[in-house]
């Protein structure tokens, strides 16, 4: 059965030998066994729209995803609809392991923007632990790495003023969507609503818009209808006292 409506035909156009990500200097090299595994895990690739739903909280999910190209969120509903956004998929973020290891999803994944996505069958997942232990060790620091940034974002909500809060953000996702080549005009533009950055602070929308009013009266920022594209990285960090991403080289499934 398909994922909240996601197809389940899909189309292998992108050989993972010729991966548009993997030359990036931020991924690291496979050796030529682990990138033939890869290659014959992955079922092909998957297209969908802005708005979609690709794993719903509670969901068992039967494939892994690797983000090729756009963007998208993970987040938690309580019981009246209020929403806490919990962190951003860019390029080379894996989406589902979380219900590949539990057996269900403990959070919802919606696209932020049209998205292609890289699918891997789940059942294979123990052939993977079993015969590169290399590849397996990557699983675990892509899960700790993700532990790490939901670290970050609960010490920003808990003891971070509101404004710092909102620098904080803005420059994580900066900073990450920088280091898989999203800043091809030079600065970052981020699709998402100032709701977005409301759900994801626990601010009130107004509390959210006075706050980024102060962002771009500091020319940190400028926000338009397609969202936010930022300016001055190093200015938001600056004022969020962050020092930035430091994680080395990572893998990429």
């Amino acid at each position: 059965m398909a994922e909240q409506g996601i197809p389940t035909d899909t189309v292998r156009q992108v050989s993972c030998e010729k991966c548009p990500l993997r030359p990036l200097p931020t991924f690291r090299p496979f050796d030529n066994d682990e990138l033939a595994f890869v290659s014959s895990f992955k079922r092909g690739e998957l297209s969908v729209d802005k708005g979609a739903t690709l794993l719903s909280e509670g969901s068992n999910s039967a494939h892994l995803y690797t983000v090729l190209a756009g963007w998208g969120f993970r987040y938690k509903l309580l019981e009246d609809g209020r929403r806490q956004i919990l962190n951003y998929v860019l390029p080379g973020d894996m989406i589902g392991l979380q219900g590949s290891l539990m057996g269900e999803m403990q959070h919802s994944v919606e696209a932020l923007s049209p998205m292609l996505l890289c699918m891997f069958e789940r059942d294979r997942l123990m052939e993977l632990y079993r015969g590169y232990p290399g590849l397996a060790y990557d699983i675990t620091w892509i899960a700790s790495r993700e532990e790490r940034m939901l670290d970050e974002n609960l010490l920003s909500v808990g003891r971070r003023s509101a404004l710092e809060r909102a620098a904080y953000l803005l420059a994580f996702i900066a900073s990450r969507a920088r280091k898989v080549g999203m800043d091809g005009t030079g600065k970052v533009e981020i699709p998402i609503t100032q709701q977005h950055v409301a759900d994801t602070l626990g601010l009130s929308l107004v509390h959210t818009n006075k706050t980024i009013r102060k962002l771009i009266d500091r020319k940190l920022v400028q926000w338009r209808d397609g969202g936010c594209k930022v300016l001055d990285i190093e200015g938001l960090m600056a004022l969020a006292n962050w020092c930035g991403l430091d994680e080395g080289v990572r893998p990429l499934l």
